[in-house]
């Protein structure tokens, strides 16, 4: 069981009202802090761990910098990103480049790693979402407000 204050950030994240909010601000402060200590901090990866996704737009071409809570898998040496949108209608735009141009980059504590993204699916899909629910539950709640399948990507290390 989460402690109390990780409890109570779950609960506020997994309402309606967070989610018009948070996608506005949280983005914003985690760019300008991450770009002011040269990419050793992320204001949101003091609650879940997170990253900077480096990834062309699927129709623009032009380099996007996103920050992204991250779910690393330790004992695959893989990162499971959640294309939750904070439960809201659209697949957020980082998912449609990431299917466009699977060749990335992430700041992940400081180091940037080139990685090689994958939309999961089917079985693999299943056990990656029920990791995703036991590590943040709050994407329970982010799917059952929407109509979409939240896509879940892997982030895998290319050398």
């Amino acid at each position: 069981m989460a402690p109390p204050g990780i409890r109570l950030v779950q609960k506020v994240s997994s309402t309606r009202a967070f989610a018009r909010v948070a996608p506005h601000v949280i983005p914003a402060l985690d760019r300008a802090v991450h770009r002011l200590t040269r990419g050793k901090v992320l204001l949101s990866a003091q609650m879940l761990p997170g990253v900077v996704l480096s990834v062309r737009g699927a129709r623009s071409g032009t380099l996007r910098r996103t920050p992204l809570a991250c779910m690393p898998e330790g004992e695959r040496g893989t990162w499971l990103l959640v294309g939750s949108n904070f439960g809201r209608p659209g697949h957020p735009a980082w998912t449609a480049n990431l299917l466009a141009h699977p060749d990335a980059e992430i700041s992940w504590r400081g180091e940037d790693v080139p990685v090689t993204a994958r939309l999961l699916n089917s079985g693999e899909r299943e056990e990656a979402w029920a990791a995703a629910l036991k590590f943040w539950p709050p994407y329970a709640a982010y799917q059952e407000r929407i109509d979409r399948e939240i896509r879940l990507f892997r982030l895998e290390r290319r050398t």
